[in-house]
């Protein structure tokens, strides 16, 4: 099979692959979009140590299922699927529990690091266990559906943010997780909700998708105008969706006393915060990691309309383009938000 490979920093080819072997519970996958990740950018040059070349990156995926294994029960030939990010072993204490994201045993999809390395869809098949599979409705266009990984991500985020209805959130970085984030937190019941970025487009497209307000970092004092906002008190609730200092710094000083703050970025692996302002302030800090069976109901929420992810993809391409948009999208190609890539076309 073609398979787009890191073969090492900064170089990708497209190259012939064997195909994965399917036994036990697994399914392959014959992948039909695959979505290019701000993780897989940033792994790209290896500065997170989670991209360890030789490796087939690539986890937002969706295709049809063309082979199964011997003990598979849930699925069949033909099956339209999406599948969840995390490989989770289903037998740990954090799986009986239901949290698959904090699973002892976790892997990722198109991750390799000191731990493990488990190839992804920038291929033509992937094999997956089919626990982390899920049936998508033959109206939702694959491109789309490759976007649910991500869109649970969101979703999750907003599910571990306490929201009263009609409570401000504030939005801290408005890329396309922070979009989701945006468009999670409206269906949650946030009243009014204020956007914060350094780029003007992406401002507007957060408006676009439900934010009443949106914030140049680079042009006002985010906080103060937070304070404007909201009677001097700052925001009910706050999601840091970049994860650096100067981000999560920003996302602290705009909570209000008592407030709640959801960090979702993790770009930096460790970040100075202001303890002080957390102690007096008395903030609720929760971590967010993946998902945690939230697919299902993005599944539906995508198909009812209720999430657009339309509007966030910027292109659907054949995996040979995948090397050059890789290279685009790592030198900051303007106003690109997601790249899907069809290993089929």
């Amino acid at each position: 099979m073609k398979a787009m490979l890191l073969t090492e920093y900064k170089t990708l080819a497209v190259t012939d692959f064997p195909v994965p072997e399917v036994s036990g519970t697994d399914v392959l996958v014959q992948v039909r979009a695959c979505g290019i990740c701000g993780s897989d950018i940033h792994g790209y040059d290896g500065s997170t140590g989670r991209r360890v070349p030789p490796l087939v990156m690539g986890h937002e995926a969706a295709g049809v299922i063309v082979d199964v294994g011997s003990d598979v029960t849930s699925f069949r030939i033909g099956d339209r699927v999406t599948f969840d990010s995390t490989v989770s072993c289903g037998h740990c204490f954090f799986c009986r529990r239901g949290d698959i994201n904090l699973c002892d045993n976790r892997m990722v999809l198109g991750v390799s690091c000191g731990e493990y390395r488990r190839h992804g869809a920038f291929a033509e098949f992937v094999a997956v266990p089919q626990h982390i599979c899920y049936r998508i409705p033959e109206a939702l266009p694959y491109a789309h559906a490759a976007m649910i990984e991500a869109v649970s991500i969101a979703v999750h985020a907003a599910n571990r943010t306490p929201v009263t209805l009609g409570d401000t959130a504030v939005i801290v970085g408005s890329g396309m997780i922070g979009l989701l984030v945006i468009q999670a937190m409206r269906l949650a019941g946030c009243g009014q909700i204020i956007a914060v970025d350094l780029e003007e487009n992406r401002l507007t497209k957060a408006k676009e998708l439900g934010a009443d307000i949106g914030l140049r970092a680079d042009a006002v004092d985010v906080p103060a105008e937070v304070r404007k906002l909201t009677g001097g008190r700052g925001a009910d609730v706050v999601l840091e969706v970049v994860g650096v200092a100067a981000t999560v710094n920003t996302a602290i000083a705009c909570a209000r006393k008592g407030g709640t703050i959801t960090l979702v970025g993790n770009l930096s692996p460790k970040v100075e915060m202001p303890l002080q302002a957390i102690v007096t302030k008395e903030l609720t800090v929760h971590g967010s990691c993946a998902s945690r069976g939230e697919i299902p109901a993005c599944i539906d929420l995508l198909t009812r309309g209720a999430i657009r992810v339309e509007p966030l993809i910027t292109a659907i391409a054949a995996l040979e383009q995948g090397p050059d948009w890789f290279s685009r999208l790592y030198a900051g190609e303007p106003g690109a938000m997601k790249v899907i890539l069809d290993p089929m076309q």
